[in-house]
């Protein structure tokens, strides 16, 4: 009683165990398909030993804590704070006093970062199942008093929402992604990266856009050519995850030159 849940199923009797599934360290029964990415799970989210919990698309699509972080200090920095660290009610320096609408939540690691750096945050995902692990992470991390769940779907919600930065990640078709030498920005799920773009344009005038490492940089830019665009490089662990494409006023915040993200010592 009182304990805390864990990540997966318990541990199937011996003999039980099949090709479908792996058996963690500590007991936990998962889909073998995400076996690759559990030495990464600290990386993942720092504190995944208490009690976070991804389903099988969460594995492969959750942003690494790192960049998650690096990208809310970033939005944070919009209207002009400082560099500081910064959750809680006393606006210290980097804390952004801003509205930030997280377009696919997922299991909640870039609207963790989000409300641990500016003062709202509205998390949006069509799967009841993940918007309510997206809740439990948050508490773990102290900050789900900060975040507004939402059921529902971003594109049909957009007309309706209004807000300072939206931060987006749509699916990318998953980890096949990877096979093309040059991320086709028409072959999103739904709907193509321009449309996904100008749905998120009705909420806000600030976007980051988070994508698929292979994009190119020029079309990302060209999504949206009336505004500024600063497309970033996001490495962790020394290899190169993703890109985040800023656009607006955003994009002329902390821009720099390609950056490498440190994986912080921890457990």
């Amino acid at each position: 009683m009182g304990g805390k849940k864990k990540a997966g199923k318990r541990r199937k009797p011996k003999g039980q165990e099949d090709s479908d599934t792996f058996t963690t360290p500590d007991g936990r029964v998962l889909p073998a398909s995400v076996q690759k990415y559990w030495q990464w799970r600290h990386h993942l989210f720092w504190r995944f030993d208490e009690g976070i919990e991804m389903d099988e698309e969460g594995w492969y699509s959750v942003t690494p804590e790192s960049i998650a972080e690096h990208t809310a200090m970033r939005v944070a920095q919009l209207y002009g704070a400082g560099a500081g660290a910064g959750a809680g009610d006393g606006a210290e320096p980097g804390y952004g006093r801003l509205c930030v609408v997280e377009a696919f939540c997922g299991v909640g690691g870039n609207a963790i970062k989000f409300a641990s750096w500016c003062e709202h945050v509205v998390a949006i995902d069509v799967d009841a199942r993940r918007l309510a692990m997206a809740r439990h992470n948050a508490q773990i991390y102290g900050v789900a008093d900060r975040i507004e769940f939402v059921l529902g779907d971003f594109y049909a919600l957009a007309p309706m929402l209004r807000a300072d930065v939206v931060f987006m990640s749509p699916p990318w078709g998953g980890p096949q992604y990877t096979d093309a030498d040059v991320f086709d920005l028409d072959a999103l799920p739904f709907h193509t990266a321009r449309e996904w773009l100008d749905r998120a344009r009705l909420v806000a005038p600030n976007v980051a856009y988070f994508l698929p490492r292979s994009c190119d940089p020029h079309q990302l830019a060209a999504l949206w050519p009336e505004a500024p665009c600063d497309v970033e490089l996001n490495y962790t662990n020394g290899f190169l995850k993703a890109i985040t494409a800023y656009y607006g006023d955003l994009a002329l915040v902390g821009r720099s030159e390609p950056r490498v993200l440190a994986e912080p010592d921890r457990p």
